[in-house]
């Protein structure tokens, strides 16, 4: 049978049979899809628009490539560090996707606060839209909750001490601060406990939580319909009424096109750093938290005396409280912000002031003649790691266990353990905070270059605590051949 031609402007209700985008004849039931796809926007589309679909796609991004993490991921203070190391060091394309994981994190904060100060300025949470305002509330609280809960899952120096610090603010709130900590822990100390319930907060709990709040958001928001400008006449708007498809879809579409493109320039030009395997008893790691965090963090130092319960609890509860009740205190039906100034001159206000105490915090970093130093090491520290080889675990066993070595190494191997190199290098010579790792050093140097290592210790081997080893000629020289039986 023969096809019969379109006729001229039928492309359009062909589409509409087949998907449902459009509106469909008069007498039909709107499919969902038509129905999300031809949501009324008073007064138009518009780029101010753009952040909640932004955040959307952002989640699923996380999502995915926090996917692609946990295949490589074990959450044990033994294994954490190692198996995010090889995935950064070894795994075809693994730093990129880490990296594309962890600058999606920082975007979402960004976003976020872009989508939050959006709705503040335009008013879109007064009237009908109260309880769309709660549920982007916890959204809020859960999102920080997620990049708090996955800061410490790569185990380095710098996620140990900064959640040691997170976690220790717990103990200003009153009466349950210690059990809370203690929960979160799972003990007094961090351990593998601790990154075990971390684990689980980041990627089961958590993202359920937040995952059944978008679905009560988007709920919510196809009841009361999108805001509008803040200003315009009212029928004039309900005039100028645009459908969600296809402007505002393309305008989403090419901010979701900025978004890739920023992370996939960020991931591969700058790609996310891992320092060295946390070490708790090193007492002088200066610990810092991620940007984000950095202006709480500048402010908690204000409050280390007796008051520190009303600088870390009750005025950032207060101000939290104000910031979820703003539609119940806000009721006129004003929206626009010239015509809210108390309101405005609040918001304004905090943010300019987190703003300052990150500024704040950055400068002292860099005048403070104690602290400025450390920070420099700790990076050199971090460089230096990234530079290095993938090391695998050896499961417990000692690197010289598992072959024979020959007489004159198993003598050297007595020697090493006599001088008391294993304090600084590690029982499985695998390299501490002090002391760099000694697997592969046979492979690395000849015997005449370890002798000279050994008689005359380099300044940074110096620096780190190496002295000069006195021994007799015999017994260097088993040492010499033990480590070069560490191939």
């Amino acid at each position: 049978m023969a096809t019969q031609p379109l006729e001229p402007g039928a492309f359009n209700p062909w589409i509409d049979r087949r998907s449902g985008i459009s509106d469909r004849r008069k007498g039909e039931a709107e499919s969902p899809l038509g129905a999300v796809l031809n949501e009324p926007i008073p007064g138009g589309a518009s780029l101010a628009y753009v952040f909640g679909s932004g955040l959307l796609y952002l989640f699923l991004s996380q999502i995915v490539t926090g996917m692609f993490l946990a295949l490589y991921y074990v959450p044990s203070a033994d294994h954490a560090h190692t198996t995010v190391a090889y995935l950064t060091k070894e795994v075809t394309s693994g730093s990129f996707i880490r990296s594309i994981h962890a600058y999606g994190s920082s975007a979402i904060v960004i976003v976020l606060l872009l989508h939050i100060s959006q709705t503040f300025l335009y008013g879109a949470y007064k009237g009908r839209r109260k309880l769309l305002w709660l549920a982007g509330c916890v959204l809020f609280a859960l999102m920080l909750g997620m990049s708090f809960t996955g800061y410490l899952l790569p185990w380095d120096q710098k996620a140990y001490f900064a959640t040691t610090v997170g976690t220790n603010i717990l103990t200003y709130i009153p009466v349950i601060g210690g059990p809370l900590k203690s929960l979160l822990r799972g003990g007094a100390e961090m351990g593998t406990i601790t990154l075990s319930r971390f684990f689980v907060l980041h990627v089961f709990l958590l993202p359920s939580l937040i995952l059944g709040f978008i679905a009560a958001h988007v709920l919510l928001f196809r009841r009361v319909g999108p805001a509008g400008p803040f200003q315009g006449d009212p029928q004039a708007l309900k005039r100028s009424t645009e459908p969600f498809y296809p402007k505002q879809v393309v305008f989403d579409l090419l901010f979701a096109l900025v978004i890739i493109g920023c992370l996939g320039l960020l991931a591969h030009y700058l790609p996310v750093a891992l320092g060295p395997k946390a070490n708790p008893s090193d007492t002088h790691y200066v610990p810092r938290p991620e940007w984000y965090y950095i202006p709480v963090f500048q402010w908690l130092k204000y409050w280390e005396s007796g008051f520190a319960v009303v600088g870390i609890l009750v005025i950032p509860a207060f101000v939290a409280l104000l910031f979820v009740a703003l539609p119940f205190l806000d009721r006129r039906p004003e929206r626009r912000p010239w015509k809210r100034p108390v309101s405005v001159s609040i918001y304004a206000f905090i943010f300019i002031g987190l703003g300052a105490l990150g500024g704040i915090s950055h400068r002292n970093d860099l005048r403070d003649p104690a602290i400025a130093p450390q920070l420099a090491k700790q990076q050199t520290d971090v460089d230096a790691f990234m530079k290095k080889p993938f090391e695998p675990e050896l499961a417990g066993v000692s690197p010289f266990a598992a072959q024979s070595l020959s007489l004159i190494a198993s003598q050297g191997k007595k020697v090493f353990e006599e001088e008391g190199c294993i304090e600084c290098h590690g029982a499985d010579l695998s390299g501490t905070p002090s002391a760099p790792s000694l697997l592969g050093v046979g492979q690395k140097h000849d015997a005449a270059k370890l002798r000279s290592i050994l008689k005359q210790p380099t300044d940074a081997m110096a620096d780190g605590g190496m002295q000069p080893v006195d021994v007799r000629e015999e017994d260097l020289a088993a040492l010499i051949a033990f480590l070069e039986s560490l191939k």
